[in-house]
């Protein structure tokens, strides 16, 4: 019984070990009504091994007349996603169902609304070419950015 109680100790420590190391970073983004984020690049430390992305839309109007969402994606594939979601419309959050070359993303929120998406880096590759941006008709123009993992 003596080695019992310490031998189940040393397993609990073991089975929690990975949540004491796991790290959760958090961004904190908005768009406006005049088609800008507030942020043109986001570094995430390569000891990060999720990420929370908190998406304010500062503006007035509603998502139907200038919705914004935050899409993350390889830059190489940010023309693709945005050309095959305006097909997709509104109802999908102009994005392909199932677009496999999205690596995170929001929902389109409209004036004065939030909203946040959590995703593993197992999905990213440090150093790798990631864009991030609007997926709302003709917003990517403006709204996009640099995101840098490691």
């Amino acid at each position: 019984m003596r080695k019992l109680i310490p031998t189940l100790l040393l397993l609990c420590l073991g089975l929690m070990a990975p949540a004491a190391f796991a790290k959760t970073c958090n961004v904190a983004i908005s768009g406006d009504d005049a088609m800008k984020f507030d942020k043109t690049e986001i570094r995430i430390d390569a000891a990060c091994t999720q990420v929370s992305v908190t998406l304010t839309h500062t503006g007035k109007l509603a998502a139907n007349v200038m919705g914004h969402d935050w899409v993350l994606a390889k830059t190489a594939d940010m023309a693709g996603i945005d050309a095959d979601g305006m097909k997709a419309g509104m109802a999908a959050g102009f994005l392909k169902a199932g677009d496999e070359r999205v690596i995170a993303h929001t929902k389109v929120i409209g004036g004065g609304q939030r909203d946040m998406v959590t995703f593993s880096t197992s999905k990213l590759t440090k150093g790798g070419d990631y864009s991030f941006f609007c997926s709302f008709p003709g917003h990517s123009t403006l709204m996009k950015g640099k995101f840098v993992f490691g």
